[in-house]
């Protein structure tokens, strides 16, 4: 009992009232479905808006030697670390408005900053998948309170497992891909913790990049970060084990 509560909540990040109630709101006017012409048309609005945020932390950066970005710990995973500050970018003249695509402005993006110490790049979290994330993990924590076990059904990967809602008395909510459109599942692992499976997006840049021969220690999800403008939510690390990628903790 104690080994799944500590282990979920050391993992867990924190979020204020406020935070979850405009997810909340977003959550509740965003369909379940998302046909292709709706999911294209979702995709180029945020597009220009990560260059132009892009641009204007380039030239910050040029021009103070410093990030505007938000302080995170050492814990927080990697791609959930660095916020953009835009509230910094507005008060020195670098960006006039905030995108109308960023949770600040009440958008469905949080806008983040990657490899901070080398070559700066702005990428998009979909915060409502985020969000039913957390829904999954609050469900998956209370059972194991109550129960002393886990939700799980069958195994996916080592160590992963498909949830079983039926068991907790939930309806299997549906979580979107920014990669390719397609409704994904969500995972739960030994500990406890939930997270969102990528493995067939990955495995269709895996095919579309030609290679076979990545460095066993290749996080696969570099990938899907590479060739979009995005990032994976709340996701295992992927290595590719007999040609397939394997979920492993990241």
């Amino acid at each position: 009992m104690n080994r799944f509560r500590m282990g979920g909540q050391r993992r867990l990040t924190q979020h204020s009232a406020a935070f979850a109630a405009l997810l909340f709101m977003l959550l509740s006017l965003s369909g379940c479905m998302y046909p292709k012409d709706q999911f294209m048309q979702n995709q180029v609005a945020p597009k220009e808006a990560v260059r132009n945020v892009q641009a204007a932390i380039d030239q910050y950066k040029a021009e103070t030697g410093m990030l505007p970005i938000k302080n995170s710990t050492a814990e927080t995973p990697k791609y959930e670390k660095f916020y953009v500050d835009f509230a910094k970018l507005g008060r020195t003249g670098y960006l006039t408005d905030i995108p109308s695509s960023a949770f600040e402005n009440g958008g469905s993006y949080s806008f983040l900053v990657l490899d901070e110490e080398t070559k700066p790049r702005v990428k998009l979290l979909d915060i409502l998948a985020f969000q039913r994330i957390n829904d999954i993990q609050s469900w998956v924590t209370a059972y194991i309170q109550t129960n002393s076990e886990l939700p799980k059904g069958e195994q996916m990967y080592p160590g992963f497992y498909q949830i079983d809602y039926k068991s907790m008395n939930k309806t299997v909510p549906a979580i979107r891909s920014v990669f390719s459109g397609q409704t994904i599942q969500a995972l739960v692992d030994d500990n406890g913790v939930v997270y969102s499976d990528y493995g067939i997006d990955i495995m269709q840049f895996v095919q579309k990049s030609g290679k076979t021969d990545f460095d066993a220690a290749f996080d696969l999800r570099t990938l899907l970060v590479d060739g979009t403008d995005f990032v994976p939510v709340k996701s295992p690390a992927y290595r590719l084990v007999n040609n397939e990628p394997q979920a492993v903790r990241p």
